[in-house]
This record gives C-alpha cells, structure tokens and sequence, in this order.
C-alpha cells in the first residue's frame, strides 16, 4: 500500500523529494538550512521557527529524551543529568578534560576504557559521539517533519582547528543519525560562502574569518578567486568562546564580592547564566546588575573589559599569526567576516575592525551564517551548482619517525587539502624483513615534542642488504582532513593502507604550543637534529668500512687495515660523546684517506674478472 503524506492543516500533499542540508553542530546552538532556488535559508520547525536548537539534551528517568529550549530550562533544576557544550567534548580523553571537568554540571565517567571519554547519566553511559548523534537526528527529524522531505545527505561543519580525531567524531556522529556526511568543512569556509563571497566566479577577494562561538574559536585567510575558495591559513582555538567570556564574569565576581564559586552545579550554571545576561546588557548599557542568592551582582563596561581582556587578546594574538602564516599584512585583507554569536560582544566588533583597520561584515546573523553556508556547500556537493571549488587546508604538519627520532615531514602545515604526498625510505638493518611506520603531527624536529597519531607494522620486505629496499610512504588526506597512510615496498610491492584514527585530541594548548615550541626551541631542534643525522651516516659509513675490510682483506696491507679501523674506533667514540663536530671531521678524514683504497679495489676486481682473458 503506497503512503501518501499530507499535511492535514492545509490539505496539501506534501512532496517527499530528497532534500541536501547543512548543518552546524554548534557548541551552544545547533542549526540546519537547505537551499531553494540558488538562495540558503534556515529550515522552519512545523511551528514555522526557524530550527535553532539549544545543544542541550536532559535524560528523565523514564528515558524520555528532551531536547533543545525544553532541556535547556534544567540546566538550573537538574544540572547533573543535563548534559550541553558536548561539541567541547569531541574527540577529547578523559586526561585532557581533568583539568575543566569542574565546570561541567554532569558526572565525565572516570571508569571508561574507550579513548573518548564518557557522560554518566543514571546507569548508562553515553559517548559525546552517542550524544552529538542525538542533537542530530533532532534536527533531521524536526525539518523532515516541516518540509514533509526526506532527508539522508547532509554537510556538517567544523571548527578550522578541529584535528583528525574530532572530524572523525563528527563524521561518525552524523552516521549514527541516519546522516550521509557529503563534507566534513571548516567553519570560516561555510561562513564566506553565506555572505556570497566568491559566488561569483569573475570576483576576487582575499577575506579574514573570524569565528567566535559559544565553545571555539578560529581565524581563518582565505583568496577567492574564479571559483576557488583557497584557505591560506587558519588558527584557533577548539576551547575559547562565548561561555569563556561568561566564566571570566563569574571568576571576576567571586574576587570581587568575596564568595566561593559554587560547586553545586546548578547553582553555577544558573550563576553562568546571569553572567551571559550581564554580558549581553553590556552592549547596550553602561553597568547591568542581577540578584544572585543575597549578592546584588553588578559589572560595569570597564570591569568587563578588564576581566575578559586576556580572552579577546588570545583571539587578536591568533590573527596575527594567521596573517603570517599566510605571509600577508593586515592591509592585504580586503573583507573581514565576523561569525558565532559571541562577536556580538562589542569589544570583539571594535578590536577586530580596529585591528584591520575597516569594517567587518555583520549583515547576517552571525549565529546562522555557518548554517547557511554548509547548505550551499550541501548545494554544490549535491549537483546544484558546479562551477565552484573549495580548497581547505590541514593545520599542522603530518610526517614519520625516522632513525634517531628525526620527525620527517610528509605533509608540511598548511598543505591545501585534498592531498597525498609520498616520499621513499630505505631499511636500516642487513635482512631487515619489517618496518615500523610511526605517524606524528606536530611543527618540532623530532618526534618526541609532537604528538603520536598511530602506527602500524609493514611486514614481508624480502630481505636484503641495508639501504636496497625502496619503501615508498605515502599520506593522503582526505576532504574531511581525515589522513590514510600507506606504506609499499616497490621492488615486491608488498604493501599496507591504514586509516589513521587518533585516539585523543589535541588540546588547544598543545596547538599553540607546538607552533610556539617550534619557534622557541628551533636552534637546539637543529643542532639535535644534525646531530642526530651525524650519528646516523657515521654508522651506516662504519658498517660499510668494515664490510670493505673483510671483502678486500687479500689486497689491504696492515698498514691500511689498522688505519681504517682507527678511524672507525675514533668514529664510534665521537658518536658515544654525541660530538657533532668531531664526528663531521672523521667522517671527512676517512673519505679522504678511503677514497684511493676504493679505487684500488676496483682495478683489483677489474683485474681479477680479466684474468686470464685477452683483450
């Protein structure tokens, strides 16, 4: 029996065609837009609101699942089992989180063995995946039921500065909703793309991003040009935002009105929430105040500037160094876009128009721009329009351990995506049957600074002398920015393709540590790494003289034998002192005193092969 779907208020037959969305999986707010007819839109619930949905979700004891506005009301009655900010969550153990588990009103489940950390509720357990999963399947249902269309493909949006583990998060999250993920993108992109930046394929533009939510931040350089949106750079930050500005209120109120920060969480988060309020009065008022127990609690313009300055100097600080990265001025910027509803804050307005020295767009909402943007990605990805192209990038070095814990670059930072690059290696062993490919991501020259993606055995190299094997390692990304490793012995072609899967993330401290790290530590990384590479070809160099030694030894007089394995004595010693220097000089020494003895050794083979024969 065939179904036919009606809407029962109109009497209208409602169409059951397929409809590609986009989504942004918010920290604070989640949203879902589609486009009709070349323009994006925000979907309408069957109320006729626009679907913005707190990321909020309260569990009752029945199971019964609350979600969005009628969650967000427990925040202050029921903390513990209201459950929000879960997009901070993604990707993340529950060692990274030890150090803000205070300022989460639910119970982080100390006890999981899984690398992603878990959500106590009750006496089950939920994974910020399961609970991203729910917030989307939300979403899809409420527009499914408005627009009477089914919806299976979608475009999900993520901050710039989310590494591998939290897109595959996502990814997964999506998959669990019922969702085709076509795209996994960048946020800043989808926010150029609502303003209609680049829409037309003749305009050329180089445009700053910058995105400031509830829980993350990023700053993204992008040239536009023909169709092509090309991300020069991005930072960020995948634990700054709006609820940061708030908690600084809170911080500042304690030390003023001398009280403890409650550790009741309800009592936090209803405190929180008048810290949002007192945030947003500010940018029409002088001071605001609120009664808060028996404390009348009161901010004025000039403390809140003070006691949130260091948050918007974190922001400004990650321009700068996008610009750099991007190697342009501020006055190469020709359009600033700001993104995420904590740039309403009119601090953020005024420094960032200040600091590029114009105006910034703030046409659109700016909690709906990324929405709209995913939707007409959504739109290209789906046939919609295909005279355009987006490029992102990945924003930190991806590379291999090589011999001595040398970080070997494979794809350098701000490669555009997608990508694959490839580079050869060689064994390190006579015989050597196996290979150990060991995956870092990280901006210093040696693998123990950086952090470890993975790794994974290439075994079956038939076996032959050092340096004869040719192993090609090639790394591929994805356009989610998801990496594939694949290591190929090209003389067997015996081979084998991992996909890598982080199993923590990497804090935003970390991020911005490994990039200042690089820049601090880039002298003593050098003379390490040269070192390092000394000791190196000083072994491979020794292990060939002494093959040289017992290969020649009916031709070599004892004079020449003693000479060679005292170089190779005094080699091994300057390698145990890690003498740089000294190793770089015997290592000259001894190519200059064997270089004779080589050509010797091949007239005496010459000779050897010609004996007896006549030429």
């Amino acid at each position: 029996m065939a179904k036919i779907p009606i809407n029962f208020k109109t009497g209208e037959l409602l169409h059951t065609k397929e409809l590609v969305v986009g989504i942004d999986l918010g920290t604070t707010n989640s949203l879902i837009a589609a486009v009709h007819e070349g323009k994006s839109y925000i979907i309408r619930d069957h109320c006729g609101k626009e679907l913005f949905v707190p990321s909020v979700i309260h569990f009752l004891k029945d199971g019964t699942r609350l979600i969005g506005n009628e969650a967000k009301d427990y925040l202050t009655k029921d903390s513990g089992i209201t459950i929000y900010s879960v997009k901070r969550l993604l990707g993340k153990s529950f060692h990274d989180l030890k150090e803000q588990k205070k300022y989460f009103g639910y119970q982080l489940d100390q006890d999981s063995q899984e690398g992603m950390v878990r959500i106590k509720v009750y006496d089950k357990t939920y994974s910020p995946l399961e609970l991203s999963a729910i917030l989307l399947q939300h979403l899809k249902n409420e527009a499914e039921k408005s627009t009477g269309k089914t919806i299976n493909k979608a475009v999900i949006t993520v901050p710039a500065y989310f590494n591998d583990a939290q897109r595959q998060a996502t990814r997964d999250a999506g998959k669990l909703a019922g969702l085709d993920v076509l795209r996994i993108i960048n946020e800043p992109t989808a926010a150029s793309l609502a303003y209609g930046i680049g829409l037309n394929r003749f305009d050329s533009s180089i445009v700053a991003v910058y995105d400031l939510g509830g829980g993350t931040f990023d700053i993204s350089i992008l040239r536009i040009e023909d169709g092509v949106f090309d991300v020069l750079s991005t930072r960020g930050d995948t634990y700054l935002g709006g609820d940061d500005f708030d908690q600084a209120i809170v911080d500042f109120w304690a030390v003023k009105y001398q009280f403890s920060i409650p550790e009741q969480h309800a009592s936090l988060n209803q405190l929180r929430l008048i810290a949002e309020q007192v945030r947003k009065d500010l940018n029409e008022l002088e001071s605001s105040k609120y009664q808060w127990n028996e404390y009348e609690l009161e901010l004025n313009r000039v403390e809140f500037e003070s006691c949130t300055n260091h948050l918007l100097s974190k922001t400004m600080d990650c321009v700068r160094l996008a610009l750099q990265d991007a190697q342009l001025k501020f006055e190469d910027i020709q359009q600033v876009i700001l993104v995420g509803g904590a740039t309403r804050m009119n601090i953020v307005k005024n420094a960032v128009s200040s600091f590029f020295k114009k105006e910034v767009h703030t046409e659109l909402h700016p909690d709906q721009a990324v929405a709209l943007g995913a939707a007409i990605q959504a739109d290209i990805l789906s046939g919609g329009r295909k005279d355009m192209l987006l490029l992102d990038v990945n924003p930190l070095s991806l590379g291999i351990e090589t011999l001595g814990g040398i970080m070997d670059v494979i794809i350098p930072r701000n490669s555009k995506i997608p990508t694959q690059l490839a580079k050869n290696y060689t064994t390190s062993k006579d015989g050597q049957t196996k290979l150990k490919i060991s995956v870092f991501q990280g901006e210093r020259d040696l693998v123990e600074h950086n952090r470890k993606l993975g790794e994974f055995i290439l075994s079956n190299i038939p076996a032959m002398p050092l340096g004869i094997p040719k192993i090609e390692v090639t790394f591929k990304i994805d356009a989610d920015g998801i990496l594939q490793v694949k290591a190929k012995e090209l003389r067997s072609e015996t081979e084998q393709l991992v996909i890598i899967k982080s199993q923590f993330a990497i804090t935003p401290e970390e991020i911005t540590g490994m990039l200042k790290n690089s820049i601090d530590f880039a002298k003593a990384d050098m003379d390490q790494k040269t070192l390092i590479d000394a000791s190196n070809e000083a072994k491979m160099v020794i292990s060939h003289t002494k093959k040289f030694i017992e290969q020649n030894a009916t031709w070599l007089n004892n004079e020449d034998v003693h000479t060679l394995q005292d170089h190779i004595d005094r080699l091994e010693t300057r390698i145990e002192l890690r003498d740089k220097d000294g190793i770089l000089q015997l290592l000259e020494e001894l190519n200059t005193f064997a270089s004779p003895l080589a050509h010797k050794a091949m007239d005496f083979s010459v000779e050897q092969v010609l004996k007896g024969k006549k030429v």
